[in-house]
């Protein structure tokens, strides 16, 4: 993933209470809509696996192999997280907003 700028924070709430990205990077959202598909491609091999009766060890290596494609995900949202929706909290000095950024 490239590293970005913005001015203002990513991630906000709506009028209903709800917490949702407003300002969401582009190149960020293929990026990880990317991954996800390929995750999705790798569960439904998994599915395939399985109903073919497949040799069990396979089977939990391919699982971890997922585990870690979604920890490489939650990795990358997470630092885009950090990088401008909390930064941006702090930076506002609203301290009910930063600590809300860590929620």
């Amino acid at each position: 993933m490239s590293e970005t700028t913005t001015s203002s924070c990513a991630c906000g709430t709506s009028d209903t209470g709800e917490r949702r990205a407003v300002a969401v990077d582009p190149e960020i959202k293929k990026a990880v809509l990317l991954r996800l598909r390929r995750i999705e491609g790798q569960v439904r091999g998994l599915q395939r696996m399985v109903e073919e009766e497949r040799y069990c060890a396979d089977i939990i290596t391919q699982v971890a192999s997922v585990q870690e494609a979604l920890r490489g995900t939650a990795r990358a949202l997470l630092q885009n997280h950090l990088r401008h929706c909390a930064s941006a909290a702090i930076r506002s000095g609203d301290a009910a907003a930063a600590e809300a950024m860590y929620e």
